[in-house]
């Protein structure tokens, strides 16, 4: 009896020797699939993480080409706007020259047909409608006359070049254009020179007499 027992528990005994190397043999084998699962997920993430980068590389190389693409057309847009501006300041003239050109082809063609046989009032006739004409061409770029004798003087219009008492005419009147001023749209650009009337002398006195008597 005893040996049956003494064979049983040695039985038992290697029965579970065996079993443990099976069982450290399962675990290992689910520490290896873990671990292959493992590496997928970061081969797989990593791949994601480096297609992510290519995008944005790329993205990135799309806007910059646009920059300088958008860089690019202000660059020109601004040398062409500069060049319009210089253009439009050079030739801003043009249109008054053009106009100029048909007096000044007037006053050649008029003096092209002067002669002995032209008599006075057929050469003041064609001067005067050149001057019309060239009138004319000046109003209509905003050119105007300043309206001076018989006007009282204004230092904004006129420039007094000399004074001159008048019998019969009230001081600081203009009696004389020396030279004629001009207004450009709202703009004086040359002041009339002009000979202006001064205060009679007779008149003078007598205020000076008023005032010494209302001063007695």
């Amino acid at each position: 009896m005893n040996e049956l027992k003494n064979q049983n528990s040695d039985k038992e005994k290697n029965n579970t020797e065996n079993k443990i190397p099976i069982e450290g043999e399962e675990i290992s084998k689910t520490e290896n699939n873990t671990q292959k699962e493992n590496q997928q997920f970061e081969e797989i993430g990593l791949n994601s993480f480096l297609e992510k980068i290519a995008e944005l590389e790329k993205e990135n190389a799309v806007l910059k080409d646009t920059l300088l693409r958008k860089i690019a057309e202000f660059e020109n847009y601004k040398r062409r706007n500069e060049n319009d501006q210089l253009n439009l300041l050079k030739y801003a003239a043009e249109p008054f020259i053009k106009n100029v050109l048909s007096v000044y082809d007037d006053l050649e063609r008029s003096l092209s047909h002067i002669d002995e046989r032209n008599n006075y009032d057929s050469m003041k006739k064609g001067v005067q409608l050149v001057f019309e004409k060239f009138s004319k061409i000046l109003e209509s770029q905003g050119v105007k006359k300043i309206e001076a004798k018989g006007e009282p003087f204004d230092v904004h219009f006129h420039e007094a070049l000399m004074q001159q008492p008048v019998e019969g005419v009230a001081p600081h009147i203009i009696l004389e254009v020396i030279e004629p001023g001009y207004i450009y749209k709202d703009k004086v650009i040359r002041h009339a020179k002009v000979v202006v009337s001064a205060e009679l002398a007779s008149s003078a006195s007598g205020n000076e007499e008023i005032n010494l008597n209302q001063e007695g």
